[in-house]
C-alpha cells in the first residue's frame, strides 16, 4: 500500500494507533515565528514542546512533509531504552570521563522522562518500563556479553544498571531457546510509537504550537524554511529531520540511511504467553553482531525487527525499500529460533525505515548562532529516546537557559561527511555481509569470519 493510499497501511504502530491520520492544514503561506522547526517526528515535537513549556510566549512552528510520525518515529522497534550510539570512549574524547558518565545517566533519566510526560499529557502509548534483556546463545555472546557487564563495572556503573543473570534467572523471565546467561538493564520501557508520537503532537498543539502537514520543506538557510506554499522566516530554523535530511541540497553524504525492517505476528494465546514468560514485557535481544530486536505489544503480538537490508547506492530512500522478503524471511527464521513455540503463528505486519548513520557514529544537537540553524540526529536506531534528551537540550540552548544538558558531550558535535560513492556503497554492505558471516561462525564453532575482522574497525557495534 503506498503512503497515499493511506497512512493506516504502513505498519503495525499506524494500524493499532485507532487514528485516523488525517493531515493537518498545510502552510496557509509565508509567515514569521521565534523558532520554525522542519520535521514532526519525535525530534521536533520534543522541541516544540519543551520550548513552549519553558516559554509560552515563544513563538514556534513545526513543518511536517507527510503527517505527524510518518518516519522513524512512527516505525521504530518501540524500545525506549537508555542505549546512546556513540562509543563510549568515544564521548571521553568529546567531554572527558565525567562527560561520558553523565551522557549516560543523562539517558537513564530520559527513559523516566518520557514516561512521566505520558503520564501528564495523558498520552496512552503502553508504556511499561520492563528492562532490556541481551541473551547470549553461544560461548561466544557469552564471553562478549559478561565482559561488557564488567566493562559497565569500570565506569562506576553497579548493579542497579546492569547486571549478569544466570541463565536459570534468565528463563525465569523469557523462555529463550539456547539461553547462556543474559545482560539485564533495567533502564529501558516498551512503547507504541505511533500512539507516543501522536499523542506528543496533539500535547504540542494544546501549548500553542501550529503543525502544518503535507508540507514540504525544499530548503532550509539561515533565517529561513522555504516550502512551495511560502517561506517561513525564524531567528532559529532547526533540522529534525533524520534520514530525510539526506534529501536537502548538499547534505547526501552528511548521514547514511539503513534501513531497518521489521515483522509483527497475530496475538498470541495466552496459554503460548504462559509457556514463554515475558511477564516484565522486557526489551530484549541476544548477543549477535547483525541485530534483532524484540518486543511484546500491549495487544498481545511479538514485534521483531532486524538489521540485513542492502544499503542503496547513492543514499536513496524510496517506499519500496520498506520491505524486503528476504529479510522478512530472515525475521522469521530468528523468531523460530529463538522461540520456536511461535512457527504456528501468522505474520500479519511486514515493514520498515531508515535510521540514520553519521560517519564516526556521534549522535549530536547543537545550534550554530551565527546562521541560526539547529539541528539534532544521527541517533543509530536508538532515537525512541535519545529523541527526547536532545528536545530538552535544544530548548535550552535556543533559550539561553544554564543547565546540565547543554554542557554533555554531543553538544555541538559535527561529524564529517561519508566518502563518495562507490566507495560507501562497497564499504557498507561489506560491513553488513562481514557482520552476518560472523555470527554464522560463532554460531558454527566459535571461529571468527576473516571478512569480520576487514571490517571490525568500521563495523564496531555501538550502544549495547
Amino acid at each position: 500500500m503506498s503512503k497515499r493510499e493511506g497512512y493506516r497501511g504502513l505498519n503495525l504502530w499506524h494500524d493499532t494507533s485507532g487514528e485516523a491520520f488525517e493531515a493537518r492544514p498545510r502552510l496557509p503561506g509565508s509567515r514569521e515565528v521565534d523558532v520554525a522547526i522542519v520535521g514532526a517526528g519525535y525530534t521536533g515535537l520534543w522541541t516544540a514542546y519543551y520550548l513552549k513549556r519553558a516559554d509560552p510566549t515563544v513563538r514556534v512552528c513545526v513543518i511536517e512533509r507527510e503527517v505527524a510520525g510518518f518516519g522513524a518515529s512512527g516505525r521504530n522497534g518501540g524500545w525506549c531504552s537508555s542505549l546512546f550510539a556513540t562509543p563510549r570512549e568515544k564521548l571521553v574524547e568529546l567531554g572527558g570521563r565525567s562527560g561520558a558518565v553523565a551522557m549516560q545517566r543523562a539517558m537513564f533519566e530520559t527513559v523516566f522522562e518520557v514516561g512521566r510526560v505520558a503520564g501528564r499529557e495523558g498520552i496512552d502509548c503502553d508504556y511499561r518500563r520492563g528492562g532490556c534483556l541481551l541473551f547470549a546463545r553461544n560461548p561466544s555472546q557469552r564471553e562478549r556479553l559478561r565482559t561488557e557487564v564488567e566493562h559497565e563495572r569500570s565506569w562506576g556503573f553497579g548493579e542497579d544498571d546492569y547486571r549478569w543473570l544466570s541463565p536459570e534467572e534468565a528463563a525465569r523471565r523469557i523462555g529463550v531457546r539456547g539461553n547462556l546467561g543474559a545482560l539485564f538493564t533495567p533502564h529501558c520501557a516498551r512503547v507504541h510509537p505511533a500512539k507516543l508520537v501522536r499523542g506528543l503532537a496533539r500535547a504540542v498543539e494544546r501549548l500553542g504550537v501550529p503543525i502544518y502537514e503535507r508540507t514540504e520543506v525544499t530548503q532550509i538557510g539561515p533565517g529561513r524554511a522555504w516550502t512551495p506554499h511560502g517561506v517561513v522566516a525564524a531567528e532559529v530554523v532547526v533540522r529534525a529531520t533524520e534520514s530525510f535530511t539526506v534529501g536537502f541540497p548538499g547534505e547526501r553524504r552528511s548521514l547514511l540511511p539503513v534501513y531497518s525492517l521489521m515483522v509483527a505476528t497475530e496475538p498470541l494465546e495466552p496459554d503460548l504467553w504462559e509457556a514463554i514468560g515475558w511477564e516484565g514485557e522486557e526489551c530484549w535481544s541476544d548477543g549477535r553482531h547483525l541485530l534483532v530486536y524484540l518486543s511484546r505489544t500491549a495487544d498481545g503480538r511479538i514485534a521483531l525487527g532486524g538489521r540485513g537490508a542492502p544499503y542503496h547506492f547513492g543514499s536513496r530512500m524510496a517506499p519500496r525499500f520498506d520491505r524486503d522478503e528476504r529479510v522478512a524471511a530472515m525475521l522469521r527464521r530468528a523468531l523460530a529460533e529463538l522461540l520456536p513455540e511461535t512457527r504456528q503463528y501468522r505474520l500479519t505486519h511486514h515493514w520498515g525505515g531508515a535510521v540514520a548513520l553519521p560517519r564516526d557514529w556521534v549522535t549530536s544537537v547543537g545550534l550554530d548562532r551565527s546562521s541560526g540553524l539547529g539541528w539534532a540526529g544521527g541517533y543509530v536506531g536508538d532515537g525512541v529516546s535519545t529523541t527526547n534528551l536532545a528536545g530538552r537540550t535544544l530548548a535550552d540552548i535556543i533559550l539561553r537557559r544554564e543547565s546540565e544538558l547543554v554542557h554533555l558531550p554531543w553538544v555541538g558535535h559535527h561529524s564529517r561527511r561519508w566518502e563518495p560513492e562507490p566507495l560507501r556503497w562497497l564499504g557498507v554492505n561489506a560491513v553488513m555481509k562481514g557482520l552476518a558471516d560472523q555470527d554464522n561462525a560463532e554460531e558454527r564453532s566459535g571461529a571468527g569470519s576473516p571478512l569480520f575482522r576487514l571490517t571490525e574497525r568500521l563495523a564496531a557495534r555501538p550502544g549495547h
